[in-house]
């Protein structure tokens, strides 16, 4: 996904490009340090972006300014805005005016890999649904934005298991459990509850294997339009 961050301060814009690319599947395309720069670079052809984000407070204007410009010429790129302003009239601007996120700084690569992971979940959904939406297509966009999940594990999950598992699942390829946790060094079971985790926050897809005499097993394959962990 094609990005243009949007901040005053040169260490936010190189935590945004470090982030991003720890996320994985995302690439900046432009970086700006004003309203005005954004408005160009947002109007700008080469720079076509599927998501910006914007800072709120900046030298020359704010997010607000910018949003309003760009809608205003037909821009609707999606926005996450990314301040330290904790101000409820100025949230309420940002998402009347489109963001579809409002991330308050300061904050930890989880929260915000939530909401990148949230916004790429919508965008892969509303490209699919590209032409007449069905309601269930609109239900789905929707969800998708406000699937954002917390940094905690279930009970008995281990983060440096589920990497693990994550890790291998994306080497070898679609797997079922029985496969995936003697190269682990851990029960099928065990195996089994962290495939089944990955499947459950989209990390992976489930399907139906058949054997030889007919009998369906689940095998889970890494979900490509997901970056790692």
């Amino acid at each position: 996904m094609r990005v243009i961050t949007v901040d005053d301060d040169a260490l936010a814009l190189e935590l945004h490009r470090a982030h991003l690319a720890r996320a994985g599947g995302f690439r900046v395309v432009a970086e700006c340090t004003g309203a005005r720069a954004a408005v160009a670079a947002l109007a700008h052809p080469a720079h076509r972006a599927d998501l910006v984000l914007l800072d709120v407070t900046m030298p020359d204007g704010t997010g607000i300014d910018v949003l309003r410009h760009v809608r205003a010429r037909g821009v609707c790129t999606g926005v996450i805005a990314v301040s330290g302003v904790r101000d409820v009239e100025v949230v309420r601007e940002m998402v009347a005016l489109g963001a579809v996120q409002y991330l308050i700084k300061p904050y930890t690569f989880a929260t915000f890999r939530d909401r990148i992971e949230a916004f790429r979940e919508y965008h892969v959904r509303s490209v699919a649904a590209a032409g007449v939406a069905t309601q269930h297509d609109v239900d789905q966009m929707f969800a998708s934005l406000r699937a954002v999940r917390t940094a905690s594990l279930p009970k008995g999950l281990a983060a440096i298991t589920l990497e693990r598992v994550a890790a291998v699942l994306r080497e070898r390829g679609p797997s079922t459990a029985r496969e995936i946790a003697p190269r682990l060094g851990i029960s099928r079971e065990v195996g089994r509850r962290y495939l089944e985790y990955l499947a459950d926050i989209r990390r992976a897809d489930r399907r139906a294997r058949y054997g030889a005499r007919g009998r369906p097993q689940t095998e889970y394959a890494w979900n490509p339009r997901t970056g790692p962990l």
